[in-house]
């Protein structure tokens, strides 16, 4: 009798799976190098582990390159492809389905599909704008937010000036990849519009913070563009990196501006109108001040600030939303180098070219016409250190080391 599972060249597909097979020499071995070169599916999520990490691992073992932002859009995806709510908040044992993302890799497809598409259209709509000269150069007040948002291939010096310098500042620094910009400023815009603030108040903050836009900026408690504070209740905790402050400082600006928009959405803005610069920051600064809402009364935010905030620049006087926004302006000034734009750009007339509508735009946001604030008095300064100490009894404070 003839067993063709006995023969060395038996047809594929002829032989039975029994235990005669398996046992032969060398199919264990065999099958086992067929399992190791073929990519898993699906990934159990260990300790430790990151949606980012996991695309990461995955990238190298299959030579893809990327980028960090399209590092994150896959980590976001892969949160959308296995069901996961909260792209920062997984947990061991759950499993990451990696089929969609490593088929795309395979045919050559970088970003997700439905994210490329979007781009592709962004970009064939910025294009036949410019084709019918269509593109917006008409300046915008910097306390109004974006009131339409869309993609594009552009950065608007004229509409955001501000936002603009922060960028060229962030790139030429290397806190931004030169090919990440474009990407961090249609965030930037998009994020702004969703809470409704001024895109180059944004910018402002973030030069107060992070010296414009650096995601590895830290005082040992604080980390990243706005500074996401350890402790319960703090900003990493609301942005799912309770456990792991730190681990902030090893996202990309892009990455950090997504933990942006959801800490804005918990701590939450005013829905009434546009967002005014003191209240951006305060959110950030000090949320709990937000209940004080006249411009000329003390804070009492606890703990050392920034001399820009202090009525004067003296950090024994108090702090006030006047005084807050008027020193955010000035900083802003100060770190993009235009401690004399006023009197550099005085007589620049917008209507002689696009260079000086850039100007114009620059200096009319960096010098806006503010109230001088209230001379300090001590009845004054004694409200600021009992505001403080409140402050103090309810949350620790944020102490800047600048």
């Amino acid at each position: 009798m003839r067993i063709e599972s006995n023969l060395p060249n038996a047809p594929v597909g002829s032989t039975p799976t029994n235990v005669a097979a398996l046992s032969r020499p060398g199919f264990a071995k065999a099958l086992d190098h067929v399992q190791q070169t073929q990519p898993s599916q699906v990934k159990v999520i260990q300790s430790g582990d990151t949606l980012t990490g996991i695309v990461k691992e995955q990238a190298q073992r299959q030579g893809v390159k990327l980028s960090a932002s399209e590092e994150f859009r896959w980590a976001q995806t892969l949160a959308a492809d296995s069901g996961i709510h909260n792209a920062n908040a997984i947990f061991p044992g759950q499993k990451i389905q990696l089929q969609n993302m490593l088929s795309q890799w395979q045919s050559g497809q970088t970003q997700p599909q439905n994210q490329a598409q979007n781009l592709a259209q962004a970009s064939a709509q910025a294009n036949q704008a410019k084709a019918n000269n269509k593109l917006d150069t008409s300046t915008v007040t910097t306390s109004q937010p974006t009131q339409a948002l869309q993609k594009s291939n552009y950065i608007n010096a004229v509409a955001h000036p501000v936002l603009s310098q922060t960028l060229d500042r962030a790139v030429t620094r290397g806190f931004i990849p030169k090919v990440e910009k474009q990407d961090v400023y249609n965030k930037v815009l998009q994020v702004a519009n969703k809470h409704n603030f001024a895109p180059d108040d944004f910018a402002r903050l973030t030069l107060m913070e992070s010296d414009g836009m650096n995601p590895q900026a830290t005082n040992a408690r604080c980390h990243g563009i706005i500074q996401f504070c350890d402790g319960p209740a703090r900003g990493a905790a609301e942005v799912g990196f309770g456990q792991s402050p730190k681990s902030i400082l090893g996202l990309s600006v892009y990455q950090q501006l997504h933990l942006v928009d959801t800490y804005f959405d918990k701590v939450g803005l005013k829905k009434e109108g546009p967002v005014p610069l003191d209240e951006l920051y305060l959110a950030v600064l000090q949320p709990a001040a937000r209940g004080e809402k006249r411009s000329e009364e003390p804070l009492g935010i606890p703990g050392k600030q920034a001399k820009y905030l202090y009525e004067g620049r003296d950090p024994q006087a108090p702090m006030t939303r006047a005084s807050i926004s008027q020193g955010l302006v000035q900083n802003a000034a100060d770190r993009l180098g235009f401690k004399n734009f006023r009197t550099n750009t005085s007589g620049v007339n917008a209507s002689t070219g696009g260079h000086n509508a850039v100007s114009n735009a620059i200096h009319n946001a960096l010098n806006p016409t503010t109230p001088d604030a209230n001379a300090n008095s001590a009845a004054r300064i004694r409200l600021q250190v009992q505001k403080a100490a409140d402050y103090d009894a309810l949350e620790a404070p944020k102490v800047w080391l600048r």
